[in-house]
């Protein structure tokens, strides 16, 4: 049976129940009990092909359900692995594109501004560093000034230190505009290092949920981060290893 969430709020802006999600004979989705509430930010792990992709395009309208009830914000966004920028648009219009307001410039700017590239605004992405190229996608996210943000695995392809500057900005962004958050990554710590909450999904059910009630900002070498990743990695089929984690990839503030 699926696991509730740990907040079980009736007003959560992310309510799923009983959510099936088939291809064929296969249940991606089985049956998916969970809610996000307001200003939350969940952490999703699981092994490929276990329905995490599914749920984040579900959630984000991508993709449609076979049953069960499904209840989201309209005003969410979506940030993926690749920004996905228009290479005929510069850094400003691919942050308001598609979006039909009388400002849009002034908007972009600020939105531009927030992740730190107000000096990069009339830049073609052929000419921005993979992670400048990320902070556009998420100003294009942030400008649409959602309810529901869904991050999938937005931070893998970055090099380790971009990586973790981008960890800051993603957490100052969610302590400031306070949308739910949900991060789909296959990074054990990034997990723990940003969530609230993390969830475990195995074959298109809840295995596993922790709260994560580390105090921010967190470290991996903080008094119970290890505990809480052998937990995690035990659910992935995956034993803890002892060797300590690259210095590089240690810290998240917040």
């Amino acid at each position: 049976m699926a696991i509730a969430d740990a907040s079980g709020s009736q007003n959560a802006p992310v309510q799923l129940h009983n959510l099936v999600r088939q291809f064929g004979d296969q249940r991606v989705l089985d049956g998916l009990d969970l809610n996000i509430a307001a200003g939350e930010f969940v952490a999703l792990l699981g092994a490929s092909g276990s329905g995490k992709t599914t749920l984040l395009r579900t959630l984000a309208g991508l993709d449609s359900i076979d049953s069960g009830r499904l209840r989201v914000p309209k005003a969410r966004a979506a940030v993926f692995q690749e920004p996905r920028l228009m290479p005929w648009k510069r850094a400003w219009k691919n942050v308001v594109l598609g979006l039909h307001v009388d400002n849009a410039k002034a908007r972009a700017i600020e939105a531009l501004t927030e992740v730190g590239l107000a000096h990069r605004l009339n830049a073609y992405p052929a000419t921005l560093s993979g992670g400048e190229a990320q902070r556009v996608a998420l100003a294009r996210g942030l400008v649409r000034e959602p309810e529901l943000l869904l991050l999938d695995e937005p931070f893998a392809a970055l090099d380790a230190l971009t990586r973790i500057r981008m960890h800051e900005l993603i957490i100052e962004l969610w302590r400031k505009h306070n949308p739910a958050v949900l991060l789909v990554t296959h990074d054990v710590d990034e997990a723990i290092l940003l969530a609230d909450r993390v969830i475990v999904l195995a074959d298109g059910r809840i295995a596993e949920q922790l709260q994560i009630d580390l105090p921010r900002a967190r470290h991996t070498g903080q008094h119970g981060f290890q505990a809480l990743r052998a937990k995690l990695l035990g659910q992935l089929g995956v034993q803890s290893q002892a060797e300590p984690v690259p210095e590089a990839a240690r810290y998240a503030h917040g």
